[in-house]
């Protein structure tokens, strides 16, 4: 009986890694409680860049719809998804803004100059507050967010080339 009790929680664990694993082999399957056309924090961002404005999402600047990356320097998936992004900002220069979450602003510097600048602005969210308001769940992340300030797609992934055209569609004003 001693036996039986001292594995159950290995068990436990093995069954939680299980579930777990299978998770994350489905990295399209929506986050409960997060989907689209919901509206985007009202969260004002610090710029990264000394001197320049802060940042607001809601309602974007321009008036136009607005990717906005969470990223990070420490992130390496953020370095794999980055030519996408850089991809992005030659298609769309005034329409990519990129947040950097969870990181000192000399990082973040270094980050994007060692990889390229693909973002018309960048903001900071040092302690991660405005992200947890976006609905981040780990960087990183991709929001487009349309005209009226609502969130059109949230994803929770590193972007690939299909989710790249998908973007540029919204980007563009279509659906």
């Amino acid at each position: 009986m001693n036996r039986a009790v001292a594995i159950l929680p290995l068990v436990a664990l093995v069954a939680l890694g299980v579930v777990g694993a299978q998770n994350l082999m489905r990295p399209d399957k929506p986050t409960a409680g997060l989907s689209e056309n919901r509206a985007a924090p009202e969260t004002v961002f610090p710029a990264l860049a000394p001197g320049k404005p802060d940042l607001r999402f809601n309602p974007p600047p321009d008036g136009k719809p607005v990717l906005v990356n969470l990223f990070a320097s420490w992130c390496a998936p953020c370095r794999v998804e980055h030519p996408l992004l850089i991809e992005l900002g030659n298609r769309h220069p005034d329409q990519i803004y990129g947040v950097l979450y969870k990181d000192t602003p000399e990082n973040g510097t270094a980050f994007l100059a060692q990889l390229g600048n693909p973002f018309r602005a960048v903001g900071t969210d040092e302690d991660g507050q405005g992200g947890l308001e976006f609905g981040l769940t780990g960087v990183p992340e991709t929001f487009v967010i349309g005209t009226d300030g609502t969130v059109q797609l949230h994803i929770r992934r590193v972007l690939t080339p299909d989710d790249a055209d998908r973007i540029g569609q919204l980007l563009e004003g279509g659906s």
